[in-house]
């Protein structure tokens, strides 16, 4: 009879580590190890704890045979005390009758079921030591030396299959970062708006890490380091950081970002670099912090805190992750930067060519309208008869009148009424009124707008319209023109259709156009525009804008 049951049992335990060995969820894993050790043995009770990185604790502690209310009852699981602590520290199998009688025993939780007989055997491969298996109340009596061999060569077993999950997971988990990080490489590259590709950032590297919080912090001009941008788990307690400011000379992230290097804390409380109104600031226990460096220069931290853990401690790979992250994210700012400068360039020089045109229209026109003035102010005095006189008046008038439109035409130019006073329809309108006036081309506007927008959607895409009725005139020889002011979902768009000489795209330089400066106004706003040409087709702008813009 003996025999048979060894049999039965050996059985069961070949066929275990079979199925042990096919399982790659680390945490099925752990509960099919606890759950056949006890079925091997008889035991009521069985646990498997998983040592942490330290060697000196427990990071996970799954059971067997306590109910629900009874785990909620006995509260936070043990974190390798007493007889535990015994087993992770001398790695070797242990036998109790009773354990309660065992000096080395610290008892157990209120609520805690009552355990007498014991058995405790280490789970190892190559000497590393994964966890321990806990057993407790044998039925009929206290573990035997068959028991303890069996559960040996289980928690061999388990060994080599816990590693294995470990590896699958692993992988697992390093695939899908390096596609969020290559994935993120790609949207923050296209990203021009610093404060956006800084929240992004923020909102990755705290996936990729599975962290509670994750902030970009940059210095300020008062030579303070303010928190830009922040991704949280609760999204309020991140956006209460936003402007939060720190010294220089007295957090963590400004030791970080004079001295250019990474660091992973694994308590903050206890870092002589961490002020600790840093520490209660961020209420944060862990953290990891990688400078922004690009071409030598450190511009910035990106800060994460409390990874999502039982003990909240970041890894080597998340440290080596972020500093991955932060090489790539410290390139898009540098660009972003770059792009920034170069955008103000631009606009500054195009405001100077503007300034430039308008001055030599008020010298050329204006100014010759002044002096022509003057001259018909002394035909007057020298009239020597009253036709004479009358008729130099009456030529001074027009050309009152006509310097008088001219300026009107230059304010216009410089800041419509209408455009104020009454929105973007109105005031394209008035203009293609003028254009046709003045060009005798045939011009149109269609505007579905009931509301005004937003001050700078109504001065851009007049500005666009306006430098699109100019090229009309210099390159289309246009007979009409068409412009339509419409919604887009949450866009505007205006449309200008002529039916002129049109142009090839790849032949003309579009700066040669004012496209550029179209191109760049828009994307100030975030919006696009979009041009449609060819030879003796007639040529089609549209640019939209959205309505939020920031």
């Amino acid at each position: 009879m003996a025999a048979q049951q060894a049999e039965a049992r050996l059985r069961e335990l070949i066929e275990s580590s079979i199925a042990l060995n096919s399982e790659l969820s680390l945490d099925s894993l752990l509960q099919k190890i606890v759950e056949t050790a006890a079925s091997l043995t008889d035991a009521r009770y069985a646990a498997l704890g998983v040592i942490d990185e330290t060697g000196t604790a427990l990071e996970r502690f799954v059971t067997t045979g306590i109910d629900d209310e009874t785990r909620t009852t006995i509260g936070d699981l043990p974190r390798g005390r007493g007889i535990l602590g015994i087993l992770i520290r001398e790695a070797r199998p242990l036998r109790l009758s009773r354990l309660g009688d065992d000096p080395r025993s610290v008892g157990f939780p209120s609520g805690h079921p009552a355990m007498e007989s014991f058995l405790g055997v280490p789970v190892m491969l190559r000497g590393v030591a994964y966890g321990n298996l806990y057993l407790t109340e044998k039925e009929g009596g206290d573990f035997t030396d068959d028991d303890e061999e069996l559960v040996t060569l289980l928690a061999a077993q388990a060994a080599v299959a816990i590693e294995n999950a470990r590896l699958y997971e692993s992988a697992t988990r390093w695939s899908r970062q390096l596609e969020i990080l290559h994935e993120t490489v790609r949207s923050v590259v296209d990203e021009t708006d610093m404060d956006r590709l800084l929240t992004q950032v923020c909102e990755r590297l705290r996936a990729l890490t599975q962290a509670r919080l994750a902030l970009a912090v940059l210095p300020t001009e008062s030579g303070l380091l303010r928190v830009v941008a922040a991704d949280g788990e609760d999204p309020e307690v991140a956006a209460g950081l936003l402007g939060h400011e720190f010294r220089k000379d007295a957090s963590k992230v400004g030791h970080v970002l004079e001295r250019q290097y990474s660091a992973r804390i694994d308590s903050l409380i206890d870092d002589p670099d961490v002020d600790q109104s840093e520490t209660r600031a961020l209420a944060a226990r862990t953290g990891l912090y990688a400078p922004l460096i690009a071409r030598g220069r450190g511009f910035g931290v990106i800060a994460v805190h409390d990874k999502l853990s039982t003990n909240g401690r970041f890894t080597d790979g998340d440290l080596r992750l972020a500093e991955i992250f932060a090489g790539r994210a410290a390139v898009a700012v540098a660009l972003s930067e770059r792009v920034a400068r170069d955008t103000v360039r631009r606009v500054v020089a195009a405001q100077e060519e503007e300034r430039r045109r308008l001055a030599l229209e008020l010298h050329d026109e204006t100014g010759q309208a002044l002096t022509s003035i003057l001259l018909g102010i002394k035909a007057i005095r020298g009239a020597k008869t009253t036709e004479a006189s009358e008729r130099a008046e009456a030529d001074v008038r027009a050309l009152v009148v006509q310097a008088l439109q001219d300026v009107r035409a230059l304010a216009v130019e410089l800041r419509p009424a209408a455009l104020d006073d009454f929105g973007l329809g109105p005031a394209v309108e008035r203009l293609a009124q003028t254009f046709g006036e003045r060009s005798g081309i045939d011009t149109t506007v269609e505007s579905h707008l009931e509301d005004r927008l937003a001050p700078e959607v109504e001065t851009t895409l007049y500005r666009v319209v306006q430098e699109a009725l100019s090229n009309v005139i210099k390159h289309a020889g246009a007979e009409h023109v068409s412009i339509v002011i419409s919604h887009r979902g949450p866009r505007v768009a205006a449309t200008i259709d002529d039916d002129g000489a049109g142009f090839d795209e790849t032949e003309v330089r579009a700066d040669a156009l004012g496209l550029t400066g179209m191109r760049e106004r828009l994307a100030l706003v975030g919006g696009t525009l979009e041009i449609e040409s060819r030879p003796g087709s007639g040529t089609t702008i549209a640019a939209q804008v959205p309505l939020a813009t920031g």
